[in-house]
């Protein structure tokens, strides 16, 4: 009996440190109302509610304290007002895991604005899903994005395209030309609703070697397959986010991830955000995209 209430003890204590963060079911199951209630969720995933909402309001906390922090850089704060966005835009984000964070770095991004911004009034809407890969994405955009009508879309896909999981080694998840395909699908969309340009972040290196530690991954991820990844996304028309995917380090520094070598950390998290506001404040234009055809 000792044994069964320790296992559940570090079971608990391993979804309030990690998993949480990770695990926002209203997103994953949206129509379903018994999401709606935290209470519920909590129950779901083993938790009291109490526990849930402290741990939530945790990672709520180390967002915050990021932002401040990054609202010290004088260069970055003076540099605020060069964004493209306009008073009352909403701005929309789709992706995986490493943006569905609550500590990640589009909360950071949402409390720097709204924190040095104010009188914008931005609207943000975190719409990005654990272990999406792009064809996740596309079979919710109707839903998701084009019923919201964002003034600004952000796009941060390819981790989990890329992904070989455990059992097909032999190749990425999503085949290149189908990634290919699905960004174009949803840029081509996306152009209904908003005169703006798709802001693109590309995926970070992984640290397969602590990735590989990790029972609980589908799969592995490896810098030469995200490598071709990125080629694709910045061939594409509007704002490109770290192209070559250097951000968190080449190779990435453990510093920047937490210990499973795939999540980012808050620092890791923070040089996102660094790079997007440096490339919607340089005096760049958003590029105009390669002419690629499946064929080629």
């Amino acid at each position: 009996m000792a044994d069964k209430k320790k296992s559940t003890d570090l079971e608990k204590e391993a979804i309030r440190n990690y998993f949480v963060q990770f695990l926002n079911l209203e997103k994953q199951f949206p129509l379903l109302p018994g999401t709606r209630d935290e209470a519920n969720v909590a129950a779901f995933i083993g938790l009291e509610k109490e526990e849930l909402t402290g741990a939530r309001q945790s990672f709520e906390k180390v967002a915050r304290t990021a932002a401040e922090e990054l609202l010290k850089d004088e260069e970055i704060a003076l540099s605020l007002e060069k964004l493209p966005f306009k008073k009352g835009d909403m701005i929309m984000v789709v992706g995986d895991s490493l943006t569905d964070d609550l500590q990640g770095w589009f909360e950071i991004l949402r409390h720097v604005l709204q924190t040095a911004l104010p009188d914008y009034k931005l609207k943000f809407r975190n719409l990005a899903v654990s272990n999406d890969t792009t064809h996740n994405m596309l079979k919710r955009f109707n839903r998701d994005v084009l019923a919201e009508k964002p003034d600004w879309l952000i796009i941060a896909a390819g981790t989990f395209d890329a992904q070989r999981l455990h059992v097909a080694t032999d190749r990425p998840h999503t085949s290149l030309a189908d990634f290919w395909e699905n960004l174009n699908s949803m840029d081509n969309a996306v152009k209904t609703v908003t005169k703006n340009p798709v802001i693109w972040i590309t995926p970070p290196p992984a640290i397969t070697e602590l990735m590989e530690k990790v029972p609980f991954f589908d799969g592995i991820v490896y810098e030469e397959d995200l490598s071709a990844y990125r080629d694709v996304i910045s061939g594409k028309a509007g704002y490109i986010i770290d192209p070559v995917g250097e951000r968190m380090g080449r190779p990435g520094n453990a510093w920047n991830y937490l210990p499973d070598g795939l999540h980012p950390s808050p620092a890791g998290h923070v040089q996102t955000v660094r790079y997007f506001l440096k490339a919607l404040t340089s005096p760049a234009e958003p590029k105009k995209g390669a002419t690629l055809s499946r064929d080629e």
